[in-house]
């Protein structure tokens, strides 16, 4: 027998031991029941009595992507107004009621959804599903409110794009990354949006996708199905369906054919480089193989790009990347914060040379479990949370169109194999299918100020 022969006897077996310890990391399945309202309010129960706390999330079928052009910031302005107060619930009072009982609320913005959340002890659930259907059913859309939020929502924007050096490098990517798609604006909207907006556009926002129609009802923890259920109809049931029908994006971003490349000058210290590779929405059969890839490429320190540009190089203070995994297709993108002395064109060949390194060898078995182990770790350790749980069943249920994929992910993870990295490396990867900015700091005479 050949060296060769039995290096791959060594490796075969090395593998498969591999495969046997992954195939016990996988989390029991969750067991959950799906309830529709005759209003279209679709419910998901899943009973957890090892404590006595739920955790209720009502997910909103809108995003960003979901607004109108010239009404960018909509779909996160609303995550602020729906806690002005209701026809019997004042500003702020919901979230005072749920921390005078010992719990806690907030909630997010994607590009895809809307989500609010609480936990709370389990005996208060009836008074949490009447907080969160009064305000489906009468949130108040005053002038005073959607003024006071939309500066709210500004001093946001400045604080997080505008003012940090750094702050709109994504919105410039993103900007310049989709012709058609409106992932080409971010969350947060722009000023000149928001400054244009009206109530009366806020309240047509409000009565399209606010309704129990375009709406995900998540519990999770110590309760009884049934009595839970009767509540929901009790406080739900008489919101009607929404009058028009809900909006969704069709367009679809064209196919790339041809790299493109722009450089724009900011107020900030150093050069940076960003490049951004197309990918498949989440779900898309590439896109477990493009998670695992993401994570090995750029997640932490001991990452392959941190360990390239920052450590070996020295080219880059910081180093970074990530996949945007949503509902439609999106970017993986990877970048540097380039130390004094080096080119973005240099941060660009050390990227490009880690990804095509993928192309030709594959991940070693030991560097592939690790990226599984960690992505599992985060799964198993958000499965010991209601609110872990309540996240997996309402990402399924709205963004993977079926709340069964909450027990399906974990496997079609660990299934990934060194040999569809490597596929997925070349048919992602590659030069027309990029965008590359380069970032420079302002020339002197741009910082000076006006006359």
């Amino acid at each position: 027998m050949s060296g060769r022969e039995i290096l791959a006897g060594i490796m075969m077996v090395a593998l498969a031991a591999v495969a046997r310890a992954q195939s016990q990391l996988v989390p029991p399945p969750l067991r959950f029941q799906v309830t529709t309202l005759k209003n279209g309010l679709r419910v998901i129960t899943h009973e957890d009595h090892s404590a006595p706390v739920i955790n209720l999330q009502v997910w909103y079928h809108v995003g960003s992507k979901d607004e109108r052009p010239g009404r960018t910031g909509f779909a996160h302005l609303f995550e602020h107004l729906m806690f002005k107060g209701s026809k019997n619930v004042g500003p702020e009072e919901h979230t005072e009621l749920i921390k005078s009982i010992g719990g806690m609320d907030n909630a997010y913005t994607t590009e895809d959804v809307t989500v609010y959340w609480q936990t709370f002890p389990s005996n208060y659930l009836e008074m949490v599903l009447w907080l969160e259907a009064d305000r489906m059913a009468s949130l108040a859309i005053t002038e005073e409110n959607f003024r006071s939020e939309r500066e709210v929502v500004k001093e946001e924007r400045r604080l997080r794009v505008e003012n940090p050096p750094y702050g709109r490098v994504i919105e410039v990517l993103y900007a310049n990354a989709f012709e058609v798609h409106p992932y080409r604006h971010i969350v947060i909207g722009s000023m000149d949006d928001l400054n244009a907006a009206t109530v009366e556009d806020v309240r047509e926002f409000f009565e399209t996708y606010y309704v129990p129609n375009n709406a995900t009802l998540v519990i999770v923890g110590d309760f009884d199905t049934r009595q839970a259920l009767a509540w929901v109809e009790q406080y739900f049931g008489n919101i009607p369906r929404g009058k028009r029908p809900i909006p969704r994006v069709t367009v679809k971003e064209p196919p790339k054919t041809r790299e493109k490349r722009l450089t724009e000058r900011m107020n900030v210290p150093l050069p940076a480089l960003l490049a951004g590779y197309y990918i498949p929405e989440d779900g898309h059969p590439d896109s477990y193989a493009l998670k695992i890839l993401s994570r090995i490429l750029s997640a932490g320190q001991s990452s392959r790009l941190y360990r390239k540009l920052v450590y070996e190089l020295r080219l880059a203070a910081a180093a970074f990347g990530a996949g945007n995994f949503t509902e439609h297709p999106n970017l993986f993108f990877a970048g540097a914060i380039l130390n004094p002395g080096h080119t973005p064109e240099a941060a660009e060949k050390a990227i490009v040379e880690e990804l095509e390194r993928l192309k030709r060898e594959p991940v070693p078995a030991r560097e592939l479990e690790k990226a599984k182990n960690q992505m599992i770790a985060e799964v198993l350790f958000a499965r010991q949370s209601n609110q872990g749980k309540a996240d997996a069943l309402g990402r399924a249920a709205v963004l993977g169109k079926d709340p069964a994929r909450v027990n399906t992910e974990v496997e079609r993870l660990l299934a990934v194999t060194p040999e569809e990295i490597q596929r997925v490396a070349r048919r992602y990867f590659t030069e027309t299918n990029r965008i590359v900015l380069t970032i420079l700091p302002q020339q002197p005479e741009e910082k000076r100020p006006g006359p």
